[in-house]
C-alpha cells in the first residue's frame, strides 16, 4: 500500500500519527511543561491471537509487533490476528513513558479530555470514539454483522457475556495486501443463477422460498427484500444433518470435476472447497451464494455499516471502527452463534459487488493525502503518502 500511516481526522488536526509498528498519541498543551514540549508518546498495543490469524512472522501483525518491541519473541507456531490501537476495555493500549502517571491510553484520555477536541469530547462523552486495528487473516472469519446502537444496547442488556458493550460498530477495512471478503447481498439475479446451478443449495432453501425469490425479480423492492429474507433465513435455520449431507455432496461433485480438469468457477468451486476444508460441515460455506465476493487491491476499501452481512476471508488490512466489540455471528466460527438475531437484523437490500467498494477522495489541501470518510461521526481514515518514497520513485523514473 506504500505508506501505512493512518490517523483519525480529529487526531491529525491535533498533530498525532500512527506509524508502522508503534502508535503515538499527541500530548495536550494543557499538560505539564515537560509534556507540552513533547509532541507524542509511544504506546504498546494489544495483539489478539485469534485462531484465524496468520502464523508467526508471516503475519503483518507479528512483524509490526517485532518492529516496535525489540524484546518481543514471535512464536512461529502461533497466530497473530489483530493489533488493536485504542482504548477498548479488551485492548486498552499501554503507555510506554515512565514520566506519565497514567498506565493506559484510556486512563490518560480520561484525565486529559481536551486532547479529543471539543466536538469529539462533547459528542462522545469524553471517550475516544474509534478503535484502529491491523488484521492478518489466514482462514475465514465468521459470517457476521454488527448491530446498530439501539440493538447493541438491547443485546448487551440481555447477554453481556456475548455482547460486551452497548455501542454500535460501523467499520471500514482498507487493504494492505490483496484482501478477499464477502460483503452485502448479491443481486437477486446472481442468487437465482446459483439456485439453478447448485441443487444442493436449492434443496436447503426449499422450493417455495426459491420460487418466491425468482418471482420477486419482476416485483417491487419490498418484495425482493421479503423474498431474500425468507431464502436466507431458510438456509441459516436448516437442520445440521441436512447441511452436512448436502455440503458433502457438493464438495464431492466439485472435487470430481476439478480432478477431471473442469473449471467450477461459475459456482465458486475453489472458494467452496477452501471454506469446507477450514470449517467442515459448516452452514456458512453456502453463504458464498448469497453474498458478494470482493477482492480488494492495496488501498481499496469497503465500508460495513450496521446490519450488513460480511466475512473476511484472507489477506492483510487496516480496519477502523466505532469503539465496540459487538458481533452477531451465524457461521464459519467456533464462537457463539445467534442465528435468530442475525436473520432478523440484516439489511436485505441487494447490490452489485462494485457498489460495496468505498473509494477515498483526494484532499483539497494536500495532494499526498487520501480521505476515507464514511457516513458516521465516529471516525474518518486518512492515508498519507510516503514523500521520501515518492521522491525516490520520481528520481528512478527520470521525472
Amino acid at each position: 500500500m506504500g505508506a501505512r500511516n493512518y490517523t483519525s481526522r480529529e487526531a491529525l488536526r491535533a498533530g498525532s500519527r500512527v506509524l508502522p509498528g508503534r502508535a503515538y498519541v499527541p500530548e495536550t498543551r494543557f499538560c505539564a511543561a515537560r509534556m507540552a514540549s513533547q509532541r507524542v508518546f509511544p504506546l504498546s498495543c494489544v495483539v489478539q491471537q485469534y485462531a484465524w490469524g496468520k502464523m508467526g512472522s508471516n503475519s503483518e501483525v507479528a512483524c509490526l509487533l517485532a518492529s516496535s518491541d525489540p524484546l518481543a519473541q514471535i512464536s512461529e507456531d502461533k497466530p497473530y490476528a489483530e493489533l488493536w490501537m485504542g482504548t477498548h476495555p479488551r485492548g486498552d493500549a499501554k503507555i510506554l513513558d515512565n514520566h506519565i502517571s497514567q498506565k493506559t491510553l484510556g486512563q490518560w484520555i480520561a484525565e486529559n479530555q481536551d486532547c479529543l477536541g471539543s466536538k469529539v469530547k462533547n459528542t462522545f462523552n469524553g471517550k475516544l470514539p474509534f478503535l484502529f486495528k491491523v488484521l492478518s487473516v489466514e482462514t475465514a472469519l465468521s459470517i457476521q454483522a454488527h448491530p446498530n446502537k439501539e440493538l447493541a444496547e438491547k443485546l448487551h442488556l440481555q447477554a453481556p457475556q456475548h455482547y460486551p458493550d452497548d455501542n454500535h460498530k460501523p467499520e471500514m477495512a482498507i487493504a494492505l495486501t490483496s484482501f478477499q471478503g464477502l460483503c452485502g447481498f448479491r443481486p437477486v439475479e446472481e442468487i437465482v443463477t446459483f439456485l439453478k446451478k447448485v441443487p444442493e443449495f436449492q434443496l436447503l432453501i426449499g422450493d417455495e422460498a426459491a420460487a418466491q425469490l425468482r418471482e420477486s425479480m419482476s416485483s417491487d423492492t419490498q418484495a425482493v427484500v421479503s423474498a431474500l429474507r425468507s431464502c436466507f433465513s431458510h438456509l441459516m435455520r436448516s437442520e445440521k444433518k441436512m447441511v452436512v449431507e448436502q455440503l458433502n455432496l457438493l464438495v464431492k461433485r466439485i472435487s470430481q470435476q476439478v480432478s477431471a480438469g473442469n473449471s467450477m468457477e461459475d459456482i465458486c468451486g475453489e472458494l467452496l472447497l477452501q471454506l469446507h476444508q477450514q470449517y467442515p460441515g459448516d452452514i456458512g460455506c453456502f453463504a458464498i451464494y448469497f453474498l458478494n465476493l470482493l477482492t480488494l487491491k492495496p488501498g481499496e476499501a469497503m465500508f460495513l455499516e450496521a446490519n450488513v452481512p460480511h466475512a473476511y476471508l484472507k489477506g492483510d488490512c487496516v480496519e477502523c471502527m466505532a469503539c465496540s466489540d459487538n458481533t452477531v455471528r451465524a457461521g464459519l466460527t467456533p464462537k457463539f452463534i445467534d442465528v435468530p438475531t442475525l436473520c432478523e437484523m440484516l439489511s436485505y437490500t441487494p447490490s452489485p459487488s462494485k457498489d460495496r467498494l468505498f473509494p477515498p477522495t483526494k484532499s483539497q489541501e494536500d495532494p499526498y493525502l487520501s480521505i476515507y470518510d464514511p457516513p458516521v461521526p465516529d471516525f474518518t481514515v486518512m492515508k498519507m503518502e510516503d514523500l521520501a518514497h515518492l521522491s525516490q520513485a520520481r528520481i528512478l523514473s527520470g521525472l
